[in-house]
């Protein structure tokens, strides 16, 4: 059996977007081309790969395999094309990056800002999401995520210092319901919690003491994605939330949230920015991680 290696990639696309619409806006072609493609390459294995509906695609079992088999060597066979065909040419193309929302020095920093400007024919498609997503399978040149979480068969280069966790109230609410002195207290007082996506449980707050590590069952009155609301919610008096220190910096500058328990939160590794450990690096990946490290100490 021959099957045409433009088929599966169109097939790789679209089960990375579970739309044909976005596969086909991603190609540059038609939907129903798009639906067309798939349909030969299902006649040609003889199996259906696709579960279609009038939103969305899902994949079958089959589907899910021939995904999870062809989406790393294909992403080789892509990167080395691109390096070859753009040997001895400076970096250009579209550099695909998962980031963390909570990474805030990448994100608002000058890193990007600075890279775009040194490499103007590389175009940055920056997915910003919480979720544990696979990069290669998703067609995604690297991700920044912190350090602990990182898949160990990737490589890693740091793109911030340390971080730490810790909760912040305004001013108002510690007027009105006190300061807790320990973790523990926590359970007294209205928490507004984060989860980083639907259907998963909320962020366990978690602390240090004595060298020992534990987590407090705080039940939270609010719970959301989105920490720029956290933010807002705490600034405005609506109870103790937590975060990353830097994401609240310049709300605890501007004196509208207050630091709490801070012995109880000690440092640990921060963002780091990785991708996997390929034979051929794409020039555009090559130039972001040159920028990265010749940027780190400014």
């Amino acid at each position: 059996m021959t099957v045409d290696i433009n088929a599966l990639a169109t097939f790789v696309l679209v089960a990375e977007e579970r739309n044909f619409r976005a596969a086909a806006d991603r190609l540059g072609v038609t939907r129903s081309a798009v639906s067309q493609v798939i349909r030969r390459l299902e006649d040609e294995m003889g199996i259906a790969l696709v579960h279609r509906t009038t939103r969305s695609v899902g994949l079958t079992e089959a589907g899910e395999r021939l995904h999870a088999e062809i989406a790393p060597p294909l992403a080789e066979i892509r990167a080395a094309t691109e390096a070859t065909h753009h040997l001895g040419a400076g970096p250009r193309g579209q550099l695909r990056l998962a980031v963390s929302s909570i990474a805030e020095s990448f994100l608002s920093g000058p890193l990007l800002p600075r890279f775009t400007e040194a490499c103007p024919e590389v175009e940055l498609d920056i997915l910003v999401t919480d979720e544990e997503i696979d990069i290669v399978a998703c067609g995604y040149d690297a991700g920044v995520r912190l350090g602990e979480v990182i898949e160990q068969d990737m490589i890693a280069i740091a793109v911030s210092g340390p971080q730490r966790q810790i909760p912040v109230a305004a001013p108002s609410y510690l007027a009105r319901r006190g300061r807790p002195g320990h973790p523990s207290e926590l359970t007294a007082h209205r928490c507004i919690g984060w989860r980083p996506a639907p259907r998963t449980a909320p962020y366990r707050w978690e602390f240090t003491e004595s060298g020992r590590d534990f987590a407090v069952d705080v039940k939270p009155e609010v719970t959301t994605n989105d920490m720029a609301l956290m933010i807002r919610m705490a600034v405005a008096g609506s109870g103790i939330t937590i975060g990353l220190e830097e994401t609240f910096r310049s709300a605890i500058a501007q004196g509208t949230l207050v630091p709490l328990l801070e012995a109880y939160c000690p440092f640990f590794p921060g963002f780091y920015l990785y991708y996997p450990n390929r034979p051929n690096m794409a020039p555009k990946l090559r130039a972001l991680l040159d920028h990265v490290r010749s940027n780190r100490n400014r």
